[in-house]
């Protein structure tokens, strides 16, 4: 019998992973972002990264049909903004500042890093689609220590 969802939460949540907020544009136009911990580098030759967006997301849509995708790794003065895209629905990009790269998709301002991808892979991964990206750029434009999330709640390094 598979472990129960709440368990198997609990225990991922010993893992420390940086936060992201992961975000795409709608072939419409419309920008759209989501928090994600669950990214990754793969290989860097050719460069690759990998995201899982959940299907029920309201950018999920975004994914499918732009095929592209920035990752932005957030600094650890960057919580409030993880939580603004961490809920559904509403404007996500009302009062924030960011540019949009050469892809297409919004780079946030004060990220620690961003990695602009094309989709290049989606696999099925039950609630979750895994998308394989190709890195066509990336930076570092800012200096700070990144904002992590351990059982359950954000932390900076030395917590």
């Amino acid at each position: 019998m598979p472990i129960e969802k709440n368990e198997l939460r609990r225990v991922m949540g010993h893992f420390a992973t940086g936060v992201t907020v992961i975000t795409s544009v709608r072939t419409s136009g419309e920008l759209h972002g989501l928090t994600a911990n669950a990214f990754t580098s793969v290989s860097l030759i050719p460069p690759l990264a990998l995201v899982c967006v959940d299907k029920k997301a309201d950018s999920y849509p975004c994914f499918e049909e732009s095929k592209i995708f920035t990752v932005n790794v957030l600094a650890s003065d960057q919580e409030a903004l993880s939580r603004k895209f961490a809920v559904s629905g509403g404007n996500k990009f009302e009062g924030v500042s960011y540019k949009i790269g050469a892809n297409g998709a919004p780079i946030l301002d004060g990220a620690l890093a961003y990695l602009e991808c094309k989709v290049t892979t989606a696999i099925d991964g039950g609630d979750h689609t895994i998308y394989l990206g190709e890195i066509e750029q990336a930076e570092t434009p800012h200096e700070g220590k990144p904002l992590l999330f351990f059982r359950g709640g954000y932390r900076e390094l030395g917590d």
